[in-house]
């Protein structure tokens, strides 16, 4: 490893923990609080504050709040977290903030005949842009250390003040923050922390398009649980490689496509741009409209392409109308809308694989803030759905597993709000849409907490959505939910019940797999098939092993005609590792005979070749089971088939086998240096291996086991002979 791989390294963990401390820090909620962010590399800058954004800023359970008897919406979203760009034509960050808390004060919450409610809590405040000062004028940069200044009153006397009531977090990079200790000492020495993260320093420049570029989503496929059923005396199993359907939002084309020339002349002092006859507002203008969402909206624009380009018209035209919505005072269902519509915009962007960080919290923001105008509206259970989806997307985002569970569980509460508010028998499909992505959501909280609690209410939300989601109304999404089903029951005989909770995966998985024809979905019918074999595996753990076993064989050679090494390599490679292993099972029961023990020993052997051979032409990242163990696994069907009393094969045939079991064992002995307990079985295996060539083949077939032997092992092995 070079040492910049060490140090990227090392500053990823500190850089890691510095952000959990920071996050605690703000996420406490004390008042009067003054941080420092340090970080020079202003991309990274980019990413931590947009994460912290989305971590912080909007809570569900301050997004909306049930009424206790109604289950109705009452108050309206609320943001814990507001990000603000200094201003640099007077950068007065105590002013911005004031500012702030005086277009949007904090809602009243709880109010009723008799009593008079409560103010939500005032927000936390990270101030972004102080970096861009260095190309502002001198006059400029002193401006903004005498507001600093002027700030330490506040902390000195402290008087009562907005600001002061919550958290600061200012953005700095290095030198700014060296002008503040030395210019600024009394409001330096107000500070509560400093948070100082490791990067390369950025040439200051408008670096707001830069995005966090994560994995696409756009394609969510159906329930796979292929797993390697290795054998546990070796290596135990690898967890399943799971990925689930029908994370779809609700339909909704309507985009805006009005001219905003009317619009514009309504509001002559806010700077724009003319081209061709169309504004195009800059988004520095816009007074009405919360900063964080105006900033993420800006760091998602294609600096690739012209400014007045429809990709990068659009949102700002959307943000136009709002703003002049606001400025006009219109009802807030017009400006409901408004805010919908740029939901919508970047939803469809996130369903064409456009997804980042910034697109989703976009999408995120817009539809709260929808919802916050107008809790009425006949599109509150979709934007809930959508709600729940966007953030089921985020928790799939990199990023630490506490923030995972955290986004999780507020997709869940979106889904659950959204539920409450639809008429199942009225509307059917959208009940039985969201039922099933809250289902598909509780499997997933599942890695992180509670697996028997959260399974048993994955198949609670399956089965309700079954009911509404009929064979007759869509067959193919109604076969996707008994696949998805099947594979929920088939986690919960992981825990509990196994024999029950494996024939009802079973019968899901029959139920779906009569809905999709081999020929038109070969890829579909062939993992059905493939999870009806494991699903048959499984139980023969515990009820009737050769049947199931043989079962289990005949759903993996089904669906091997269609996981082809040309179609399907990985899901190929999987099913036949899923049949070595089955093979290997039934030529170990006691009530085999020995001509059965021995052919499907044989077979054993050939299929775990096959897997291997297809294996090694993979990226093995994409595997869903372990390749190691397979490696083990072969080596020992090795080693069994000759070691059987029954094996009467000629003393060629028996090194070749033994040969190959320590070739094989070798392979994996050598990718196993980080787990050292699988280390020691498997070496523990080639000795036994070395003592059977001598035993069979007299000390030239010990010679020739050790000439096989990698020379490293050579000295730790020879003692134990």
């Amino acid at each position: 490893m070079s040492v910049n791989e060490t140090s990227t390294t090392d500053n990823f963990t500190l850089n890691r923990q510095t952000y959990q401390r920071l996050k605690f820090a703000l996420s406490i909620g004390l008042r009067r609080q003054i941080f420092f962010a340090v970080c020079d590399d202003l991309h990274l800058r980019n990413q931590i504050a947009t994460r912290l954004h989305s971590s912080l800023a909007y809570p569900v359970g301050q997004v909306l709040y049930q009424l206790g008897e109604t289950g109705g919406i009452s108050t309206p979203a609320y943001p814990r977290l507001v990000t603000l760009r200094l201003n640099l034509n007077d950068p007065n960050p105590i002013a911005q903030i004031n500012q702030w808390l005086a277009n949007y004060p904090p809602p009243i919450i709880g109010e009723t005949k008799d009593q008079p409610g409560r103010p939500l809590p005032i927000p936390a405040f990270q101030i972004v842009g102080v970096e861009l000062l260095t190309k502002q004028s001198v006059s400029v940069q002193r401006l903004f250390v005498h507001y600093l200044r002027l700030s330490e009153q506040y902390f000195a006397t402290q008087e009562a003040s907005s600001f002061l009531e919550s958290s600061l977090l200012f953005w700095v990079p290095r030198p700014w923050l060296y002008t503040i200790q030395q210019s600024a000492p009394k409001f330096w020495q107000c500070r509560t922390g400093i948070f100082i993260f490791a990067g390369e320093p950025t040439p200051t420049v408008n670096n707001r398009s830069y995005p966090e570029n994560l994995s696409s989503l756009r394609s969510v496929d159906l329930e796979n649980t292929d797993k390697s059923v290795a054998d546990e005396s070796i290596i135990s199993e690898e967890e399943i490689n799971k990925t689930i359907e029908e994370f779809k939002f609700i339909e909704d084309d309507d985009f805006l496509e009005d001219s905003y020339e009317n619009l514009a002349e309504k509001s002559e002092n806010l700077e724009q741009i003319f081209t061709n006859n169309q504004v195009i507002p800059k988004l520095s203008s816009l007074l009405h409209i919360n900063d964080e969402l105006v900033s993420l909206v800006q760091v998602t624009l294609n600096q690739n392409i012209s400014e007045d380009a429809e990709e990068n018209l659009q949102p700002k035209q959307i943000l136009w109308e709002i703003e002049q919505l606001k400025i006009q005072k219109a009802p807030k269902e017009e400006i409901a809308t408004g805010y919908h519509k740029l939901g919508n915009l970047y939803r469809s962007r996130i369903e064409e694989g456009q997804i980042s960080l910034e697109n989703l919290m976009v999408a995120i923001i817009a539809y709260q803030e929808s919802v916050s105008h107008d809790d009425n509206s006949p599109h509150l259970p979709d934007t809930l759905n959508d709600l729940g989806t966007l953030y089921w997307m985020l928790h799939r985002t990199p990023g630490s597993s506490e923030e995972g569970k955290t986004y999780i569980e507020q997709g869940i509460e979106f889904y659950q709000l959204a539920i409450k508010l639809i008429t199942p028998d009225s509307q059917p499909e959208i009940y039985a849409r969201v039922q099933n992505n809250l289902a598909t959501a509780y499997g997933d909280l599942t890695r992180y907490s509670n697996p028997v609690e959260n399974w048993q209410k994955a198949v609670q939300a399956y089965n309700e959505a079954l009911r509404y989601r009929t064979e007759k109304s869509d067959p193919l999404k109604y076969a996707a939910c008994q696949n998805n089903l099947g594979t929920a029951y088939w986690h919960l005989g992981q825990y509990s019940e196994p024999i029950e909770h494996l024939q009802k995966a079973i019968t899901a998985y029959k139920s779906a797999l009569i809905y999709y024809q081999a020929d038109d979905e070969p890829s579909k019918y062939g993992m059905l098939q493939n999870n009806i074999g494991t699903a048959y595996w499984n139980l023969s753990q515990y009820n009737k092993p050769l049947e199931n076993l043989q079962l289990a064989v005949d759903f993996y050679q089904e669906a091997l005609k269609y996981r082809t090494p040309n179609n399907t390599p990985t899901a190929c490679a999987a099913t036949r590792n899923n049949l070595g292993t089955a093979y290997w099972h039934i030529a170990n029961l006691p009530e085999v005979t020995k001509e059965i023990r021995q052919n499907f020993l044989q077979l054993c052997i050939k299929t775990y070749q096959e897997t291997v051979s297809l294996a090694n032409s993979l990226n093995s990242i994409n595997l869903s089971f372990d390749l190691l163990a397979t490696y083990n696994n072969l080596g020992l069907a090795h080693y069994t088939l000759v070691t059987d009393p029954y094996f009467k094969e000629d003393k060629k045939t028996l090194s070749q086998h033994l040969e190959s079991s320590l070739a094989n064992h070798a392979q994996a002995l050598a990718g196993l240096g980080q787990n050292p307990e699988a280390y020691q079985t498997t070496f523990n295996h080639i000795i036994k291996i070395i003592r059977t060539f001598h035993n069979e083949l007299g000390i030239q077939g010990q010679n020739l086991a050790l000439s096989k032997i990698p020379s490293h092992l050579i000295p730790e092995i020879l003692p134990k002979l």
